[in-house]
């Protein structure tokens, strides 16, 4: 009953909009000081859960992200895709799904990789004959991509919470992010071909040729950072401080879209909202040392053992409340709330923490599209100016393609599992 309490008033307090380290400390420290449990066990626990080389990479990624959203690279990354598919049916649509999937290999975010894309794609879009609310829907589809493609700043947070390695999180959500891009883009097609949508121009060859130069710089670095890790030359961390010096430089040099006075700026903006995840991990660290002790993962368990409940039916229990939680909280808050609670009963059942992991991010990028809550939502509707009733109008038909998507992940894990199976096997 105890614990139902703190579950409760934390929800409470999302509800009455504070901030979701706000919520999740209050309720933990609250409730830790009810039970009489020792407070500095609590803030040791969460210290040292910080006190991570894995979680020096969030600051990095954020740092890489934020170059890349500022300094040209998007831009960039659209003019080369629109050299491959722009002179299709639907062309500029699928040149949104394409560059936000490579976009996504930079960004490590759903909010920035939209951001990034909607701002060039949305106007565009709507000049060349598009309905808005489907420029809307398919930018803000293809921008939850930022969080499924690695390197993804959710898939570390997870990590760091259930304690799994994040090199296999990464690789878990490549073939899932591709698939993901591949169901968007046929999406695309389909609504093209029915509502008529011009095609654009095939590019001149010389003009092909240089777009695709020009990218090469920009696709360089997550390319770096993927091969520094999995060729063993690099950890995680040193891989993201590769991506944010690269991106950096450039940003500056090759792209020249910003100067070196505007990089002071840039960093210290990106370690503000470096330090913001910071506070998230903290008090998300010290919920789940509460709410480990508090006894809900144990009931949990033994809920699943009295029921003799089967891991598919378990997991599209746990599909329908995350699908539930995701239209009231932010993505974010679903993955700090669910991860401690579930985590346990996991091996009761049989099912991979790494498949959970995509199977929780999955989740997520549908709360970003959701409403009322739906941050990728509000973030599109002020990016085109927009009534929010016209993003949602535009979302749901990629919505109903995701959730389809979510029981493809769920229930074939080898999506999932092969790649990183196939890689450390070796």
């Amino acid at each position: 009953m105890d614990a139902l309490v703190g579950l409760l008033g934390m929800l409470v307090l999302m509800a009455l909009g504070a901030p979701i380290f706000v919520a999740l400390g209050a309720a933990a420290l609250i409730m830790l000081a009810t039970e009489g449990r020792p407070l500095l066990d609590a803030a040791a626990t969460s210290i040292s859960g910080i006190n991570s080389t894995t979680f020096l990479a969030v600051p990095f990624f954020v740092m890489a992200a934020t170059f890349m959203q500022r300094g040209g690279i998007a831009r960039v990354i659209i003019d080369a895709a629109e050299a491959w598919v722009g002179h299709f049916r639907g062309g500029l649509a699928l040149v949104c799904v394409i560059a936000t999937t490579l976009f996504a290999a930079i960004s490590g975010s759903s909010v920035v990789t939209a951001m990034a894309m909607g701002t060039f794609l949305i106007p565009a879009m709507v000049a060349r004959g598009y309905d808005r609310p489907f420029a809307l829907g398919v930018v803000g589809a293809s921008g939850t991509l930022g969080i499924l493609i690695p390197p993804s700043l959710s898939m570390i947070l997870y990590g760091l919470i259930a304690e799994q390695s994040v090199p296999r999180l990464f690789l878990a959500g490549v073939v899932p992010g591709l698939l993901q891009a591949v169901l968007l883009a046929l999406v695309v097609m389909v609504i093209s071909r029915r509502r008529g949508y011009a095609s654009g121009e095939r590019v001149p060859a010389r003009d092909f040729a240089r777009r695709n130069l020009r990218a090469l710089p920009a696709l360089a670095i997550p390319v770096s950072v993927f091969a520094g890790i999995y060729t063993g030359y690099t950890t995680v961390t040193e891989s993201a401080g590769v991506a944010a010096i690269a991106s950096v430089l450039v940003a500056v040099l090759v792209y020249r879209e910003i100067g070196w006075r505007d990089v002071f700026g840039m960093v210290a903006e990106a370690m503000k909202a470096a330090s913001a995840v910071t506070f998230i991990v903290i008090f998300a660290l010290l919920f789940a040392h509460w709410i480990t002790g508090s006894g809900v993962p144990t009931a949990l368990v033994e809920l699943a053992a009295a029921w003799d409940l089967k891991p598919w039916q378990f997991l599209i229990a746990l599909n329908l409340v995350m699908l539930v939680m995701g239209m009231f909280l932010d993505a974010v808050a679903v993955l700090l709330i669910v991860t401690p609670i579930v985590l346990p009963v996991l091996p009761t059942l049989g099912i991979d923490p790494i498949h959970f992991g995509i199977i929780l991010i999955v989740n997520m990028e549908i709360a970003f599209l959701t409403p009322p809550i739906g941050l990728n939502l509000f973030v599109l509707s002020s990016i085109a100016r927009a009534p929010l009733s016209e993003a949602v109008r535009g979302i749901w038909p990629f919505t109903v393609v995701m959730v389809l998507f979510l029981l493809l992940v769920t229930y074939i894990p080898e999506i999932s599992l092969w790649l990183p199976t196939t890689v450390y096997a070796r």
